[in-house]
């Protein structure tokens, strides 16, 4: 080993080996463990081990077969229409419309002398970033934010080029952005992302599905059922009755989800309009700010740090998810009769439902909604739980979180659509569901008791308890013990005796034919 390299060992590892005695006139020996000094050479994999592995040899174009996410790969088509919004793209766009907005607005304010009325050019060049801002345009802020590494100023900077094509407009360019923190920016765009997607993509889907469900429950309003609690056979009910229930519960929380107001706010580094009353003391910025935003279609939050808490996203996304969970209930309620065989699946020329088993006509539509569901209540549940906590007046863990606002309401769309397409399959056999019943006349059981306590016949519960539990009960069997009951009048014991299980289903019926007028009541 050559001399420079023992001094530079020689120091630190004095230290760690000092507890070794040694006497003075001997010389001097460094003793060094070997692990502390044994190395191996390390290369990089060869081409050609590389492929034998399955590494790709180098990146790939990004597409539709090499996306990370499914959302952006084999779904892609599917959720094509969230792509203007939720993108980069779609957040750099209404940042730009906000930016543009507020230059506007300040224009609009008689205490700003600076920045005059804006004459018809410039408003029409303001009007045109802030409505059609291009993919073209956002990859040049993209280049710029390469410098700045801040994707805020980097759209500052590209408008103040644009603006500087307008003789008014480029008087005025220290006016964009002024007074504001990123997140004055950044909060208005993604409560102006939800308003849009909300209600060009997810409020659409969740009609359709209880649309759906509506002609269902109509459509079966008469095809008795064999209900079942706690996987036991219960009273009857009506395949549409049972379509109604999910009809009117999903359009419930449809109602709540549309009724969640956005908020948002325009009030500075830390929500009391410092920068702004420092050069403007005169001007009401609170009230400036309130009409700002509302001006956008967005509630106006007075109370606020440096973000906007966030709590109504919070909201929303508790609400689709609730929206999402009923949808569940209903498709592992759905997967259950199709394996009970209450309902067919129509069959698709060319589809295959098992690699091995030519027989098979799986319930895929369903548990594919099944499974996005739960990822879209995941990711949703964590952003409900996450974005409402920030550290003092700001700390930054949102940031990172609210770029995938879209991640959940995707998973949630292709869910509506899976639900959708496992409905449009469905084809009822109603023999199965006859059949079912016939074979379950132990659940006259209920009604005949309670007749039986109308007319004060003595353990009426008891006594059908005793005949019906554990037993096989048949139509027969049933009819005899109708025609041995004493006490009752012989209209009531007529009436039981023609009842069947399939009869026996209340207003079942009724209450499927009633849907759309308690759905138009909500």
């Amino acid at each position: 080993m050559q001399a420079s390299t023992m001094q530079a060992l020689r120091a630190p590892l004095a230290g760690q080996h000092a507890q070794v005695a040694r006497p003075v006139e001997a010389p001097l020996r460094l003793v060094v463990p070997q692990r502390a000094v044994r190395c191996r050479a390390v290369t990089a994999p060869q081409p050609a081990k590389a492929a034998a592995n399955g590494t790709a040899p180098s990146p790939i174009e990004l597409s539709e077969l090499t996306a990370v996410g499914p959302l952006d790969g084999r779904y892609a088509s599917k959720v094509a229409g969230l792509r203007t919004t939720f993108s980069e793209y779609g957040l750099i766009r209404f940042r730009v419309l906000v930016e543009c907005r507020w230059l506007q607005k300040l224009s609009q304010l008689q205490g700003v002398s600076e920045v005059p009325p804006f004459g018809p050019a410039a408003n029409a060049l303001l009007d045109q970033l802030a409505s059609s801002f291009t993919v073209e345009d956002a990859q040049a802020v993209k280049k710029v934010e390469r410098t700045t590494n801040h994707d805020v100023k980097a759209i500052e900077y590209v408008l103040k080029d644009k603006f500087a094509a307008d003789p008014e407009l480029a008087q005025v360019l220290e006016f964009t952005h002024f007074a504001c923190t990123s997140e004055d920016i950044n909060n208005l765009s993604h409560a102006l992302m939800l308003r849009e997607a909300l209600h060009a993509e997810l409020l659409p889907a969740m009609d359709r599905v209880i649309s759906e469900l509506a002609r269902l429950a109509e459509q079966y309003a008469d095809v008795p059922m064999l209900s079942r609690t706690h996987g036991q056979t219960a009273s009857p009910t009506t395949m549409g009755k049972e379509m109604a229930i999910f009809a009117y519960r999903l359009a419930r929380q449809r109602k709540q989800i549309a009724e969640v107001p956005l908020y948002g706010k325009m009030a500075g580094a830390v929500g009391n309009y410092n920068a702004h009353m420092s050069a403007y003391p005169e001007i009401d910025w609170q009230q400036v700010a309130q009409e700002f935003v509302t001006s956008l279609g967005l509630s106006w939050n007075p109370y606020v740090t440096q973000i906007e808490p966030h709590d109504y996203i919070a909201e929303l996304f508790d609400g689709v998810a609730r929206f999402n969970s009923i949808l569940i209930d209903f498709d592992r309620d759905v997967w259950s009769y199709i394996s009970l065989g209450y309902f067919k699946q129509r069959t698709i020329a060319g589809e295959v439902g098992s690699s091995t088993m030519p027989h098979k006509v799986n319930p895929i539509d369903f548990e594919n909604s099944e499974g996005n569901l739960g990822i879209a209540n995941a990711t949703m549940a964590h952003l409900a739980q996450k974005l409402p906590i920030s550290r003092w007046q700001r700390d930054l863990t949102d940031s990172t979180v609210l770029r995938n606002l879209g991640v959940g309401m995707g998973h949630s769309i292709l869910a509506y659509q899976s639900s959708l397409r496992g409905i449009s399959k469905l084809d009822l056999n109603a023999a199965r569901l006859a059949a079912d019943l016939d074979t379950s006349w132990e659940v006259l059981a209920e009604p005949i008791q309670t007749v039986m306590r109308r007319y004060a016949v003595p353990e009426p519960y008891e006594k059908l308890k005793a005949f019906t539990r554990g037993q096989a009960v048949t139509q027969a069997s049933m009819q005899e013990f109708v025609s041995g009951i004493d006490g009752i009048p012989e209209g009531a014991k007529q009436e039981l005796l023609q009842l069947t299980p399939g009869t026996y289903v209340g207003n079942a019926a009724q209450q499927a034919k009633d849907i759309r007028k308690h759905l138009a009541a909500l």
